[in-house]
């Protein structure tokens, strides 16, 4: 049996509320997204944190971002073993589907799922060691990044380990062949950026200068 139960009331009403004024003042173009089909221009891989609204950050309107989200934005490296892969999948259609001109991987500031990975690396979260632990399976991917941060005084890890989670996701697209093809045929351009969600900054990573610099 399916376990599902209807919309929490205060959902329903903001959904009339949208219906009643943001749908009927550009029915139009509601009407001509959902006939054309999506073409967007790019791809946004971020994180599931609700306080990351890219969206709002690029004053993106319905069709512009082919966004995927999961906990601390990562991408993995490219594994064909057959499995269930969603960010890959999300990827790959993108890419290989959509013809994305850009795929922007955005960090932020006090994201759960990298404080994880650190309380992991480090003893404090025993519970994340567990095999059967999803969320600390996932995060291990970012433990080369933790490897390279790890000298680093407390007041400074974390924000630098949120960006290694991005430096790490770029390098993983790459080993994507697919993604590889297209950069060097010059077909897309991949971006790093990390923002603060309370100052609401947004810094891009330099790949001359090798850091990130504010936008």
């Amino acid at each position: 049996m399916i376990q599902a139960r209807i919309l929490p009331q205060y959902l329903v009403q903001r959904f009339h509320g949208w219906r009643a004024t943001s749908y009927q003042n550009n029915r139009a173009w509601y009407r001509r997204l959902a006939e054309s089909g999506q073409h967007p221009r790019a791809m946004v891989i971020s994180c599931c944190d609700s306080r990351v609204h890219v969206t709002s950050i690029f004053g993106a309107d319905e069709g512009e971002f082919f966004i995927h989200r999961n906990i601390a934005g990562l991408v993995p490296p490219y594994t064909a073993d057959g499995g269930n892969h969603g960010t890959s999948a999300a990827v790959e259609y993108a890419v290989t589907a959509l013809k994305v001109a850009h795929i922007l991987v955005v960090g932020h500031s006090n994201c759960g799922g990298v404080k994880g990975c650190h309380d992991m690396c480090t003893g404090h979260a025993p519970e994340l060691e567990i095999e059967t632990s999803f969320v600390g399976r996932w995060m291990d991917i970012l433990r080369p990044g933790f490897v390279k941060v790890s000298h680093l005084s407390r007041e400074v890890i974390l924000p630098a380990l949120e960006k290694e989670a991005v430096l790490v996701s770029l390098e993983n697209l790459m080993t994507f062949p697919f993604v590889r093809d297209a950069v060097e045929n010059d077909m897309l351009t991949l971006h790093g950026m990390w923002n603060n969600t309370g100052e609401g900054e947004l810094e891009q990573f330099d790949p001359e200068k090798g850091v990130f610099v504010p936008v």
